[in-house]
């Protein structure tokens, strides 16, 4: 299996993951460049797995199913373009012959879902869109800070060596404000020089792993004292776990 990221839009990434004859593509909002991509490696699209409904994430999905064929699958409780398998949470997903669990992950939107393998290659597999960004997490736009804390949870209690695949590159933006948030994190501060090392090779820095993001990411440490000292030095009234995850995120909003 192979995996890749397609650059898309100015800063999206659909993930497409090949056996070298067949793929599967992950959010396309653009059928340019996953056509491209097909073409170049001679590839069939089997399979569309979309996590939600913003349109640089379903943009591309009439276009690639009407020229292949592929199935796509996608929230239940969201307007995906049909015609869609609708999943929820706990259901299981056959692509390219792996088996996909489907994760709710409300916050980012009501009904957004992620894609977890046990094994792909030799380690776990997340697709997780807009939920869980390397050193950051999606704007709450139609959750709650309860569901996306709760989502975020869930995402980080996966196996340590699971492979991060979200759709945005914005890493390096949330690498400062995590450093402003914890500036005594010596993991972070490696891992934020390894990601511009990577970026300025023209390199992107995803996939993350889960094991990396419980070290570096403020929206997973929000309950650990140094992080949780910091936000309540900003916001005092932020008290309890919901109240203070509340508050950084709230902070990341404002952050420049």
């Amino acid at each position: 299996m192979d995996l890749i990221a397609l650059p898309a839009f100015d800063d999206n990434y659909f993930w497409l993951l090949h056996d070298g004859q067949q793929a599967l593509v992950v959010d396309p909002g653009d059928a340019a460049p996953v056509r491209a991509a097909l073409d170049q490696r001679g590839l069939q699209l089997a399979s569309i797995l979309v996590t939600h409904h913003h349109g640089d994430h379903t943009g591309g999905v009439a276009e690639l199913r009407a020229a292949t064929g592929a199935q796509v699958f996608g929230p239940a409780r969201e307007r995906i373009p049909e015609p869609f398998t609708p999943l929820h949470g706990g259901d299981e997903v056959q692509a390219l012959g792996i088996r996909f669990r489907v994760i709710d992950v409300p916050g980012h939107t009501a009904g957004h879902i992620a894609y977890f393998a046990d094994a792909v290659a030799g380690a776990p597999l997340l697709f997780c869109g807009d939920t869980l960004f390397s050193g950051g997490c999606g704007r709450i736009f139609e959750g709650t800070p309860a569901q996306m804390l709760a989502s975020l949870d869930t995402l980080a209690a996966l196996p340590a060596d699971t492979r991060v695949c979200c759709a945005h590159e914005y890493t390096l933006g949330n690498l400062r404000f995590a450093c402003a948030v914890e500036p005594g994190n010596r993991v972070l501060a490696d891992y934020q020089r390894h990601c511009q090392q990577l970026r300025e090779a023209g390199q992107p820095t995803l996939p993350s792993s889960i094991g990396t993001e419980r070290a570096i990411n403020p929206f997973l440490r929000s309950r650990e004292p140094a992080v949780t000292q910091a936000v309540q030095a900003r916001t005092p009234s932020a008290t309890g776990d919901v109240a203070v995850f509340a508050a950084l995120r709230e902070w990341k909003n404002e952050f420049r």
